[in-house]
């Protein structure tokens, strides 16, 4: 019955999630607002007994938040770190630092304990990259400067989650200065191990043992590759007396640059949802509504303080390493609230003991106001950063990153399917010398490609995730040359929302099937039965002036 029990508790909070979530999203709030909205109010006093926060919950919450770093792991990659540029990565680095270094200072002040007050100075450094992309991506602001400079430090702080668990696991440690050192020692020793093993199984054994097999025939494979490696790098990590995320985070990382990477993100991304939901709703029921409402002075003031603090830090940083004052601001302002990463470490905290469950409750009050402020914050970043600009100085010539902040140039053409179609568009593209990407489900496509030279993703391109990871919408032209109907009309649908500006070709295997693709969106449309007959006229057009035309022998006799 307690397992029933639990279902019970889990659908009551998804659904709670679902309503909530839909109604932030649609007056232009991220959902995850919804999510922990959903958790207060069902984890509050007078709410079902039922659906108070339970152990197993909390199991469940834990294993949302280990394939969160697991995908944040598939994300990840040294190519990725180096498109930042050398400032914008210091940047989010002496933000992490000196935010955690001013966030505990201030806690100090407030009689926090040295393990609790470093760890609050650890939750609160960190920022929402869900929130801020999000806003971002919906105000067309993600190529202006302070978007990608919010970008970088975004994804900085995300690396630096990592460090900083491991860092609350150690402040959980409890006695003499000589057994705190050797268990962090011992802490290191295991991590390494646990590095060395992840990466011998899965960029050595996984590899071989499953490069015989292709994704178009064992496309469930993907999806079990990534459970069983997420799921089972948390629980050795657990095993080994470390963080379980920090052991899924170690196992994306290293499948980041195998192979399967391009079609794992997409397949794990509906688990990732419903794993995130709950945690979050986890996260939510932790707190009191009945006690945000007594003490919302109390939390208005922190959160004034968090935003207000962490737009002057970043403001600052930027300044000393050659960045305008608008930079400063605007970026400032869009990642000044405490984002979803400090739920994580909160409940790192809580469950080693280095975090009070009133510390953690102040921290997720003032984390969810702070995220309710984030769309304000943003549209109103560049207007303030406008103002002051004017007032405080003439704009640098120098920003913190290029006008196109990756080193990587998207692709100029992709090519979906690269089978012998595909290549004949490939052979021709290698001798012009365009950037190519080339998407294809089987995994041997990938060495004919990488011989002409060609950017790779094994992956089905009828998922959204797979060509943004491909960056098709900075594509030119994009050649679907794929024979099946119903996957060509998904991958154009795809195509056209992501690159509405790119020129769209696409391979048609029956003449009748022509005018769905037209009505897609394609700018051309090559049929096979149009093509070969084509091809057939004119061969047969050829052989009969050659059959049919006189011999210079009969040329004479008709003169004579």
């Amino acid at each position: 019955m307690e397992f029933w029990k639990l279902i019970f508790d889990i659908v009551i909070l998804l659904s709670g999630a679902l309503l909530l979530g839909a109604l932030f999203s649609r007056f232009g709030q991220s959902p995850l607002l919804g999510y922990l909205l959903a958790g207060m109010i069902l984890g509050g006093p007078g709410s079902v007994d039922a659906l108070k926060l339970e152990g197993d919950i909390e199991a469940i919450a834990e294993l949302g938040v280990s394939l969160l770093l697991f995908s944040l792991g598939l994300e990840f990659s040294w190519s990725r770190l180096k498109t930042l540029g050398a400032k914008a990565a210091l940047c989010g680095a002496l933000q992490v630092l000196v935010g955690t270094i001013v966030g505990s200072v201030a806690s100090l002040a407030f009689a926090l304990p040295v393990g609790e007050a470093i760890a609050v100075g650890a939750m609160v450094a960190l920022s929402s990259t869900a929130c801020v992309l999000r806003v971002l991506m919906d105000r067309a602001e993600i190529d202006s400067i302070h978007g990608r400079n919010s970008l970088a430090i975004l994804l900085v702080q995300d690396v630096a989650v990592v460090p900083l668990a491991l860092l609350l696991t150690v402040l959980g440690g409890t006695g003499t200065p000589v057994e705190i050192a050797s268990g962090v020692i011992k802490t290191l020793l295991l991590a390494t191990g646990l590095i060395a093993a992840l990466y011998i199984l899965l960029n050595k054994v996984a590899v071989w043992a499953l490069g015989t097999l292709t994704f178009e025939r064992n496309r469930e494979l993907t999806i079990l590759l990534a459970a069983v490696t997420g799921l089972g790098a948390a629980w050795a990590a657990h095993v080994a007396g470390l963080s379980p995320a920090l052991g899924a985070f170690l196992a994306g990382l290293f499948l980041a640059s195998s192979p399967f990477a391009t079609q794992i993100r997409a397949d794990i991304s509906t688990l990732r949802t419903l794993l995130i939901t709950l945690f979050f709703g986890a996260a939510g029921m932790l707190a009191d509504p009945v006690w945000i409402i007594k003490n919302c002075w109390l939390l208005l003031g922190v959160a004034a303080a968090i935003l207000t603090g962490k737009t002057l830090l970043v403001w600052i940083i930027i300044r000393l390493i050659g960045g305008s004052h608008a930079t400063g601001i605007a970026t400032g302002m869009c990642v000044a609230q405490i984002g979803e990463f400090a739920f994580v470490l909160g409940s790192i905290g809580t469950a080693t003991g280095v975090v009070s469950a009133h510390t953690y409750m102040v921290v997720v009050s003032s984390a969810v106001m702070t995220l309710f402020a984030t769309p304000f914050m943003v549209r109103w970043g560049p207007r303030l950063a406008v103002l002051a600009q004017r007032r405080l100085g003439p704009k640098l010539a120098e920003e913190l990153i290029e006008p196109r902040y990756s080193s990587e140039a998207g692709p100029d053409v992709v090519i979906v399917g690269f089978g012998p179609a595909g290549q004949h568009i490939g052979r021709i593209l290698q001798a012009t010398g365009p950037i190519v990407c080339v998407i294809d489900l089987n995994r041997r496509m990938r060495q004919l490609a990488e011989e002409h030279g060609f950017r790779v993703h094994i992956g089905d391109a009828t998922q959204r995730e797979v060509l943004e990871d491909a960056h098709v919408a900075e594509a030119k032209l994009i050649a679907i040359t794929i024979p099946d109907r119903a996957a060509a009309l998904v991958v154009l649908d795809q195509v056209r929302r992501l690159a509405p500006l790119a020129h769209v070709v696409v391979r048609c295997r029956y003449d009748r099937h022509h005018s769905e693709f037209d009505d897609g969106g394609a700018e051309a449309v090559l049929d096979d039965e149009r093509e070969v007959g084509a091809a057939l006229a004119r061969h047969v057009k050829e052989q009969m002036v050659r059959l049919i035309a006189p011999s210079p022998n009969d040329a004479g006799k008709d003169q004579l």
